[in-house]
Protein backbone atom coordinates (compact mmCIF):
# COMPACT_ATOMS: atom_id res chain seq x y z
CA UNK A 1 0.00 0.00 0.00
CA UNK A 2 1.32 3.40 -0.93
CA UNK A 3 1.58 6.34 1.39
CA UNK A 4 0.17 9.48 -0.26
CA UNK A 5 0.64 12.89 1.28
CA UNK A 6 -0.17 16.42 0.15
CA UNK A 7 1.64 19.26 1.85
CA UNK A 8 2.42 22.90 1.26
CA UNK A 9 5.99 23.28 0.06
CA UNK A 10 8.18 25.73 -1.80
CA UNK A 11 8.04 25.21 -5.58
CA UNK A 12 11.81 25.58 -5.81
CA UNK A 13 12.47 22.35 -3.88
CA UNK A 14 15.42 20.39 -5.27
CA UNK A 15 13.41 17.20 -5.83
CA UNK A 16 10.65 18.97 -7.79
CA UNK A 17 12.72 19.43 -10.96
CA UNK A 18 11.13 16.51 -12.82
CA UNK A 19 7.59 17.74 -12.05
CA UNK A 20 8.42 21.26 -13.22
CA UNK A 21 10.17 20.00 -16.37
CA UNK A 22 7.30 17.68 -17.32
CA UNK A 23 4.74 20.42 -16.67
CA UNK A 24 6.67 22.81 -18.89
CA UNK A 25 6.99 20.25 -21.70
CA UNK A 26 3.25 19.48 -21.55
CA UNK A 27 2.29 23.15 -21.62
CA UNK A 28 4.48 23.79 -24.67
CA UNK A 29 3.52 20.59 -26.52
CA UNK A 30 0.37 21.80 -28.23
CA UNK A 31 -0.05 25.45 -27.26
CA UNK A 32 1.35 28.53 -29.04
CA UNK A 33 3.81 30.44 -26.80
CA UNK A 34 1.55 33.52 -26.59
CA UNK A 35 -1.23 31.34 -25.11
CA UNK A 36 0.84 29.68 -22.37
CA UNK A 37 0.03 31.09 -18.93
CA UNK A 38 2.00 28.74 -16.68
CA UNK A 39 4.23 30.03 -13.92
CA UNK A 40 7.71 28.58 -13.46
CA UNK A 41 9.03 27.53 -10.05
CA UNK A 42 10.54 30.91 -9.17
CA UNK A 43 7.35 32.74 -10.23
CA UNK A 44 5.30 30.43 -8.00
CA UNK A 45 7.59 31.10 -5.04
CA UNK A 46 5.79 34.27 -3.88
CA UNK A 47 3.54 35.00 -0.87
CA UNK A 48 0.42 35.23 -3.07
CA UNK A 49 0.77 31.57 -4.11
CA UNK A 50 -0.01 28.50 -2.01
CA UNK A 51 1.91 25.62 -3.60
CA UNK A 52 1.28 21.95 -2.76
CA UNK A 53 3.14 18.74 -3.58
CA UNK A 54 1.57 15.30 -3.76
CA UNK A 55 4.05 12.62 -2.72
CA UNK A 56 3.86 8.85 -2.96
CA UNK A 57 6.22 7.20 -0.46
CA UNK A 58 7.98 10.58 -0.26
CA UNK A 59 8.51 10.87 -4.03
CA UNK A 60 6.89 13.92 -5.69
CA UNK A 61 4.31 12.73 -8.24
CA UNK A 62 2.00 15.75 -8.49
CA UNK A 63 1.66 19.43 -7.75
CA UNK A 64 -0.91 22.16 -7.66
CA UNK A 65 -1.26 25.73 -6.46
CA UNK A 66 -3.60 28.64 -6.13
CA UNK A 67 -2.74 32.30 -6.51
CA UNK A 68 -4.56 35.17 -4.85
CA UNK A 69 -6.30 37.51 -7.28
CA UNK A 70 -8.03 39.61 -4.63
CA UNK A 71 -9.40 39.17 -1.10
CA UNK A 72 -12.12 36.71 -2.19
CA UNK A 73 -10.92 35.30 -5.54
CA UNK A 74 -8.00 32.95 -6.32
CA UNK A 75 -6.79 31.10 -9.39
CA UNK A 76 -5.62 27.50 -9.70
CA UNK A 77 -2.09 27.33 -11.11
CA UNK A 78 0.29 24.53 -12.12
CA UNK A 79 -1.89 21.47 -11.62
CA UNK A 80 0.20 18.53 -12.83
CA UNK A 81 0.53 14.81 -12.15
CA UNK A 82 3.35 12.80 -13.74
CA UNK A 83 2.04 10.97 -16.80
CA UNK A 84 3.01 7.54 -15.45
CA UNK A 85 0.93 8.24 -12.32
CA UNK A 86 -2.26 9.29 -14.11
CA UNK A 87 -5.46 7.27 -13.93
CA UNK A 88 -5.18 6.73 -10.17
CA UNK A 89 -7.34 9.65 -9.02
CA UNK A 90 -4.34 11.75 -7.99
CA UNK A 91 -5.44 14.86 -9.90
CA UNK A 92 -8.83 14.65 -8.21
CA UNK A 93 -7.15 14.37 -4.80
CA UNK A 94 -4.96 17.40 -5.51
CA UNK A 95 -7.95 19.41 -6.74
CA UNK A 96 -9.96 18.49 -3.64
CA UNK A 97 -7.03 19.57 -1.47
CA UNK A 98 -6.75 22.91 -3.29
CA UNK A 99 -10.49 23.53 -2.89
CA UNK A 100 -10.32 22.90 0.87
CA UNK A 101 -7.20 25.03 1.31
CA UNK A 102 -8.55 27.93 -0.78
CA UNK A 103 -11.78 27.97 1.22
CA UNK A 104 -9.83 27.79 4.50
CA UNK A 105 -7.76 30.77 3.31
CA UNK A 106 -10.98 32.79 2.99
CA UNK A 107 -11.52 32.67 -0.76
CA UNK A 108 -15.12 32.40 -1.95
CA UNK A 109 -14.36 31.93 -5.64
CA UNK A 110 -11.73 29.84 -7.41
CA UNK A 111 -11.09 30.19 -11.14
CA UNK A 112 -8.70 28.69 -13.66
CA UNK A 113 -7.43 28.87 -17.21
CA UNK A 114 -6.71 25.67 -19.10
CA UNK A 115 -6.13 24.76 -22.72
CA UNK A 116 -8.83 24.22 -25.31
CA UNK A 117 -6.80 21.54 -27.11
CA UNK A 118 -7.65 17.85 -26.91
CA UNK A 119 -4.80 17.06 -24.54
CA UNK A 120 -6.53 19.24 -21.92
CA UNK A 121 -9.90 17.44 -22.20
CA UNK A 122 -9.27 15.23 -19.13
CA UNK A 123 -8.44 18.33 -17.09
CA UNK A 124 -11.58 20.14 -18.27
CA UNK A 125 -13.67 17.08 -17.37
CA UNK A 126 -12.03 16.89 -13.93
CA UNK A 127 -12.84 20.53 -13.24
CA UNK A 128 -16.41 20.19 -14.54
CA UNK A 129 -17.03 17.14 -12.32
CA UNK A 130 -15.78 19.22 -9.37
CA UNK A 131 -18.40 21.91 -10.06
CA UNK A 132 -16.43 24.37 -12.19
CA UNK A 133 -18.38 26.11 -14.95
CA UNK A 134 -17.02 27.84 -18.03
CA UNK A 135 -16.82 31.60 -17.63
CA UNK A 136 -15.46 34.67 -19.41
CA UNK A 137 -11.79 35.60 -18.98
CA UNK A 138 -11.00 36.87 -15.49
CA UNK A 139 -8.21 38.96 -13.93
CA UNK A 140 -5.79 40.01 -16.70
CA UNK A 141 -6.75 37.26 -19.18
CA UNK A 142 -8.21 38.03 -22.60
CA UNK A 143 -10.29 35.91 -24.93
CA UNK A 144 -8.05 33.32 -26.58
CA UNK A 145 -9.11 30.40 -28.79
CA UNK A 146 -6.46 28.30 -27.02
CA UNK A 147 -7.90 28.95 -23.54
CA UNK A 148 -10.92 27.76 -21.58
CA UNK A 149 -11.80 29.71 -18.44
CA UNK A 150 -13.70 28.09 -15.57
CA UNK A 151 -14.83 29.19 -12.14
CA UNK A 152 -16.47 27.81 -9.01
CA UNK A 153 -18.08 29.47 -6.02
CA UNK A 154 -16.69 27.91 -2.83
CA UNK A 155 -19.66 27.12 -0.61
Amino acid sequence: MTSLTIARERPTGADLTLLMERHTVDMHADTPPESIHMMDASSLDIPEVAFFVLRDEGVPVGMGAFKKIDATHAEIKSMHVLSEQRGKGLSRRMLEHILVEAKAAGFTRLSLETGSQGMFEPARQLYARAGFDECPPFASYALDPNSVFMTKVLA
